[in-house]
């Protein structure tokens, strides 16, 4: 049975982050009246970080990168979206052709769940560009279903550092901008642990390494909660496990070529 005291706040929350981050007032490039990050270095959505170095990644994909023999598919070279469901658990409705999967109609999860694992993620934001900062190309992956790499067009396109593509949202900048132009196929390549709790309180906060284009931007960082939008949700026992979810923001992102490895636990696979 669905625990809709779980998905329910899960989409609350994704609504608020969309409908938060659009109303932000044109030209301002972040904030300067949210909380201070739990580090007292900046704020959250802090206009005046350093924006990250651009640094031109090397070959294009072009065409999707095979998956490892023992990766599951989330999205393949087919029309098949089985993998996948709403975020309130209906059937999924986003539009899909060969093996393209485009937003526009609501938060997208997979119906299975992940601790620790390694996601690639293939997607391109639209050729045609349209909008400015958070509203140009915006999407998201979600670990867990509550800790975002954001999907931003970052070409050209100055916005709060710590939303910029590839960002830890909200909380971390990705360390250089390998970001290539728009319409072009993007990687991600995401290699999570989930956070661990003993007696209901918080051991080890989720970690994540991120590659953008074959480009290290996130090595073994930290998430200091959940995602959340101007700022940081506490860890609670809920997020230590979780789907994969794909954002909807209003723009036309596409994805393709999703696969998963999960990663077991080391000590557990040589007993």
């Amino acid at each position: 049975m669905r625990n809709w005291g779980l998905v329910v706040p899960a989409i609350a929350c994704a609504l608020a982050i969309v409908a938060a981050a659009a109303a932000q007032p044109p030209g301002q490039l972040g904030y300067d009246d949210t909380p201070m990050q739990p580090n007292g270095r900046w704020h959250i959505h802090d206009g005046k970080r350093p924006q990250p170095k651009i640094v031109t990644p090397g070959v294009k994909n072009v065409e999707p990168i095979p998956p490892p023999s023992d990766a599951t598919v989330l999205i393949g070279a087919g029309d098949d979206l089985a993998a996948w469901q709403m975020i309130d658990g209906s059937p999924a409705t986003w539009s899909m052709k060969a093996g393209i999967v485009a937003t526009g109609k609501g938060m997208m999860r997979t119906k299975a769940e992940f601790t620790d694992f390694q996601l690639h993620v293939e997607f391109a934001t639209p050729s045609t560009v349209k909008g400015d900062g958070q509203g140009r190309g915006n999407s998201g992956v979600f670990l867990l279903g509550k800790f975002e790499v954001q999907v931003l067009d970052s070409v050209n396109n100055p916005t709060y550092p710590d939303g910029q593509a590839a960002a830890m949202y909200g909380q971390y900048p990705p360390l250089v901008n390998a970001s290539r132009p728009p319409g072009e196929w993007q990687t991600y390549d995401i290699v999570f642990a989930a956070p661990r709790f003993a007696q209901g309180r918080l051991d080890k906060p989720a970690a994540v390494t991120v590659f953008h284009n074959g480009v290290v931007v996130h090595n073994g960082d930290a998430f200091w909660g959940p995602t959340a939008h101007r700022k940081i949700d506490p860890y609670t026992p809920d997020t230590a496990k979780g789907p994969i979810t794909l954002q909807d923001h209003g723009n036309p992102v596409r994805y393709r070529n999703i696969w998963i490895r999960p990663i077991a636990d080391r000590e557990a696979s040589e007993r």
